[in-house]
């Protein structure tokens, strides 16, 4: 499903344009069909690479491919991580982030003395009251803030920018990262990479951004605690439309189920009956983050006329889409080949539309190979593999020099 909306005026001084990548949350689930989604644009918009725009803004899951993009790690190198493919740099399993939070365990057990003490005393004293919510809320201060260890993304993502010609430091990135977070105490959206908190580890200002509460623990930096930031707005693109971006790519992975567009709505709502609660959340979620991207996108709209949105989603009749089981290594890829499929096709159809839109910025539309037959997997096969440092840094480099060539 894709969303244009078209500046109301055009570029001034044949200057070249700025260009902005959002990308939203949405766990494994989200992280995967944005891989799809962001190879497909790749190759079809000729003029940009995604791994070399000018900004990248980041929510939750979403913070995680911004930080690789930001320095300039291809949509094609963090599949091969993704779906395990055996040409990819490291090695990654899901359940790696679905850890027990042992700590947050051992610090609420430990509470457990001075909690049941509590409740005596009062209950000493105020004999009534033992049977009331006070006791109630007495023990719920022994329940875990969340459930699994989030160490492990900061881990894992410090190790893939600790390699040759990739940093974990904003301010050395040619382009501008913005990780957005929410802090606990204030409920305000914190902007890491930002002059004044540009200074914290990509990899920590990440793990912050994808604490989604109950799933992951606060993160604590500086004293202060974040979670995720997806809390305060779904996309957060007037982060970087703010920052001067006249065109904005979006992509949001989550939209509700329609299992009446879906031609099957029998079976359909069968599934999520059959899911139980998670499936039934997990709906009544994505139904809030497309209520609040559609109030977003129209504010963007009307409070910046000048810039450009290209806003890509699933369509709400994907089956697939929504009761795709990521921990599956089967299922990771094909839902990779799904998205990547997926958003050709909507590129294809829409193709009159995107090319007089794309023309504006000095970008065209590869209508070539969108007629072809491709898949993901060719994709993977055309781009060699990370080798070496040397290699890499030349790649980058010719990169560069084609975009220089180009303006």
């Amino acid at each position: 499903m894709l969303k244009l909306t078209p500046a109301s005026q055009a570029l001034k001084d044949g200057r070249r344009p700025i260009i902005g990548l959002a990308i939203a949350g949405g766990g494994p689930l989200g992280a995967i069909y944005e891989l799809g989604a962001l190879q497909a644009v790749d190759e079809a918009i000729d003029g940009i690479h995604m791994h070399d725009l000018d900004i990248y803004v980041g929510v939750s899951s979403g913070s995680f491919l911004t930080a690789s993009l930001a320095n300039q790690v291809t949509a094609t190198q963090m599949s091969r991580i993704f779906i395990n493919n055996p040409n990819a740099e490291f090695s990654f399993q899901p359940e790696l982030f679905l850890r027990p939070a042992l700590r947050e365990y051992l610090g609420r057990i430990s509470n457990i003395p001075s909690v049941v003490l509590e409740i005596l005393s009062e209950a000493i004293r105020h004999p009534t009251r033992l049977g009331q919510l006070e006791s109630i809320e007495d023990l719920a201060r022994l329940i875990p803030t969340g459930l699994f260890d989030n160490h492990m993304i900061e881990r894992f993502l410090a190790k893939v920018l600790s390699r040759d010609g990739r940093s974990n430091d904003f301010r050395q990135l040619k382009a501008r990262l913005r990780i957005v977070a929410v802090e606990l105490d204030t409920g305000q959206a914190v902007r890491f990479g930002e002059p004044g908190l540009d200074h914290i580890p990509i990899s920590r200002a990440v793990q912050a951004s994808a604490a989604l509460p109950g799933l992951y623990p606060p993160v604590e930096i500086e004293g202060r605690l974040y979670v995720d930031g997806a809390l305060r707005r779904t996309l957060h693109a007037s982060v970087a439309l703010k920052e001067g971006a006249d065109l904005l790519i979006g992509i949001n992975p989550l939209v509700p189920f329609d299992a009446d567009g879906a031609h099957v709505n029998g079976a359909a709502q069968s599934r999520m009956v059959r899911g139980g609660l998670p499936t039934v959340m997990s709906q009544t979620f994505r139904a809030l983050i497309q209520s609040r991207m559609q109030v977003g996108m129209a504010k963007y709209e009307k409070d910046f006329p000048s810039s450009g949105m290209m806003l890509i989603e699933p369509n709400r009749n994907d089956e697939q889409m929504f009761f795709t089981n990521v921990f599956s290594y089967a299922s990771r890829a094909d839902l990779v080949e799904h998205a990547y499929a997926a958003t050709r096709a909507d590129l294809l159809a829409r193709a009159d539309e995107l090319e007089p839109f794309l023309a504006a910025y000095g970008l065209g539309l590869n209508r070539r190979l969108l007629t072809q037959p491709r898949k993901f997997s060719d994709a993977l096969a055309a781009e060699p593999p990370y080798l070496a440092p040397v290699g890499n840094r030349l790649a980058r480099n010719l990169d560069r020099l084609e975009r220089l060539l180009r303006d």
